[in-house]
């Protein structure tokens, strides 16, 4: 079969402090109230991704690249990570401040939980006046100041916060302390894993008045406690042409602002790409013949055997792409 650019149905996550952006996001009806995540492309256990459009309709992405293999991953992903899908793609809504959490390495995740660690990076959507998030240390803080700090509720004082809005970057590697404020709503690309060890929650209790679960001394050994100079990713805004937000070990983001046809070649890559619809709409028309429209709220994986893409905006679109 010839290998075509795949959308998946959005595993959509209601949680306690979701908000209501990611149906509007993606238009989807009838809308939902407190939904905190939309999962875009996922392999995690018990959440894989089910494919929503062609041949392979209905058929969940281990499955598809139990089929396709490099074809779809390209070789080296496919010998590093096997049917296991590298990325995990999703939208984040927080009506209310998420848990202030951290995410081991490679060597800590597969050591404690036999997995791969977690780095990540955000892009803010949209974000509501005042809305924030946390990311890094703003004081220095030791091991020991970090447990004293949880007893006595002063851990927050130490960090650095962010004020946002549309469109500012962050790149968080494993072992970087940070949380989502209220009235944030980003784009995450992060390392499949969903190991999180939650260092505070403002004292919060779940419905039924008792605290949360929190893994003090699990992120002790997971966090990366040097001071760093800045947080956030700076880029400059290019139309027509790729600009690069992040490139690692474990992900390339680039930003995609266009107002007229770009032709994008992936000759030379050897990895799927991933296009996350941030505004607007466009047709993407690859080598092999294949046409798919992609709209806001929208995320497509094109296959790691195509050559090249053409994407024609309809009027203006805005896309993050990614690939390993």
């Amino acid at each position: 079969m010839n290998l075509y650019p795949l959308k998946f149905k959005p595993i959509l996550k209601s949680i306690i402090w979701g908000g209501n952006d990611i149906c509007k996001f993606k238009g989807i009806t009838p809308e939902e109230e407190g939904v905190g995540e939309s999962w875009e492309i996922s392999s995690v256990e018990g959440n894989v991704s089910v494919v929503a459009n062609g041949e392979l309709e209905n058929k969940d992405l281990t499955d598809v690249i139990a089929t396709y293999k490099e074809q779809l991953l390209g070789k080296k992903n496919f010998e590093t990570f096997g049917t296991t899908f590298p990325l995990l793609i999703k939208f984040i809504d927080a009506r209310d401040n998420l848990s202030i959490q951290v995410h081991p390495d490679d060597e800590l995740a597969k050591k404690r939980h036999n997995s791969f660690g977690k780095t990540e990076m955000w892009y803010v959507i949209n974000a509501a006046p005042g809305a924030f998030l946390y990311s890094g240390f703003e004081k220095q803080m030791t091991p020991e100041s970090y447990v004293e700090s949880i007893e006595n509720n002063t851990f927050v004082d130490f960090l650095a916060k962010h004020d946002v809005k549309k469109g500012d970057v962050f790149f968080l590697p494993a072992g970087r302390v940070h949380a989502i404020g209220a009235g944030t709503f980003i784009a995450e690309i992060q390392q499949t894993s969903n190991i999180t060890y939650r260092i505070y929650d403002y004292n919060r209790t779940d419905a039924n008045g008792n605290p949360r679960e929190l893994h003090t001394e699990l992120a002790k050994d997971a966090i990366d406690f040097k001071l760093y100079d800045d947080y956030q990713t700076s880029y400059e805004r290019k139309e027509n042409q790729p600009v690069e937000l992040k490139s690692c070990r474990y992900f390339t983001t680039n930003l995609l602002e266009l107002t007229k046809g770009v032709t994008r070649d992936y000759s030379a890559i050897d990895s799927f790409v991933a296009y996350i619809c941030m505004g607007g709409s466009c047709n993407i028309r690859d080598n092999k013949g294949n046409d798919l429209h992609i709209k806001q709220g929208e995320t497509v994986l094109i296959p790691a055997d195509t050559e090249n893409v053409f994407i024609a905006p309809e009027g203006d679109v805005l896309l993050l792409e990614t690939y390993v």
